[in-house]
């Protein structure tokens, strides 16, 4: 795909200066930028390849005044780490976007609907009732069940399932071998010591705009639903279980789990590895460090948690401060038992 800088400029809402009529076709990085590519500008640390590059256009930001001439075209933006992560992300949608059809073998049942602009890969398979909207992207080996709904400009990528029952909302994002309503892990326990399944009959319901990384797992709900609301963004390897509810535009970092019943706030940040026992409330706008433990609910909001088990972040300095001079104390401890 070829744009000329003009165009790039009118996408980012920047101003040319230099040659606006040519053609780039690539984002390079500023330190190794060939004719034909576009990069940007925004640590002083990199200014010095803004003179040696050899791309073809630079965004940079409208205060950035050059100490020496500059070959490659530049546009200038508010701030160029914003404009170029603009570009970014129109250039990732036009190449996700982009296919349409259908690759052979694949299977949709009869009773199901699909919309215009769709893709189907190879061997990906649409199950009875589901409806689905326009501009959805199936890449291969996708399983979608029954009953299942989905919105437009959704883009669900190799390996991923959806199962029965699910309702996922437009512009979602899906990575390889996410699993969306897959049964909540519950058993009952037996008098003889073993566990008994309780059928999980719930679905999961995703709003609109939710990215989920590769290999996360959503729980349909025992009875009910499993919400993700708007604007979430879940990371890789993400366990929610059975009736949990994520808040809008909350983050999930890699490896979390979070037990059934819980219920996120909107606008936290759940750090790698962090967990959350089941049947708690986290208070918007919390933020939760990796590897933190939580097993009481967070009632005021805007906390930051760190710790196992969390609490409260100064806290948390102020005993891990003890906790790095035991030795020391320990030994002053040792002389004062000497000297009695």
């Amino acid at each position: 795909m070829e744009f000329t800088i003009d165009q790039v400029a009118l996408l980012i809402n920047g101003k040319v200066e230099g040659e606006g009529n040519i053609k780039v076709n690539r984002l390079d990085k500023i330190q190794e930028g060939k004719p034909g590519g576009i990069s940007f500008f925004s640590n002083e640390k990199y200014e010095n390849y803004v003179y040696e590059t050899d791309c073809s256009a630079i965004i940079v930001s409208e205060n950035f005044t050059p100490n020496k001439a500059i070959k490659p075209t530049l546009i200038r933006v508010k701030n160029a780490y914003v404009g170029f992560t603009q570009l970014l992300e129109a250039y990732s949608q036009i190449t996700k976007m982009q296919l349409t059809g259908t690759t052979q073998p694949c299977y949709m049942d009869e009773s199901s609907t699909i919309g215009e602009g769709f893709y189907r890969g190879a061997f990906s398979s649409i199950g009875k009732n589901s409806k689905i909207g326009n501009n959805v992207k199936i890449h291969s080996q996708v399983y979608i069940g029954d009953n299942v709904t989905i919105g437009d400009n959704c883009i669900f990528h190799p390996g991923v399932k959806i199962c029965n029952d699910s309702q996922i909302g437009n512009n979602c994002e899906f990575h390889p071998g996410v699993v969306i309503g897959s049964d909540g892990f519950g058993f009952a326990p037996m008098e003889d010591g073993t566990f008994k399944a309780i059928p999980q009959i719930g679905n999961v319901i995703i709003e609109d705009n939710v990215s989920v990384g590769a290999n996360s797992t959503i729980d349909r709900a025992t009875m009910g639903s499993t919400i993700i609301k708007k604007g979430a963004k879940i990371d890789n390897m993400v366990q929610i279980a059975h009736n949990v509810i994520i808040g809008e535009n909350t983050v999930i970092a890699a490896q979390a789990g979070i037990s059934g019943s819980t219920e996120i706030g909107k606008n936290c940040m759940i750090g790698g590895k962090a967990g959350i026992v089941g049947h708690l409330k986290i208070a918007d706008y919390t933020n939760i460090g990796a590897n933190t433990g939580i097993s009481k609910s967070i009632e005021k909001s805007g906390q930051t948690i760190l710790g196992y088990m969390g609490f409260d972040f100064k806290s948390f300095l102020k005993s891990y401060a003890v906790f790095k001079n035991l030795p020391q104390l320990q030994d002053k401890l040792k002389e004062l038992e000497k000297k009695l």
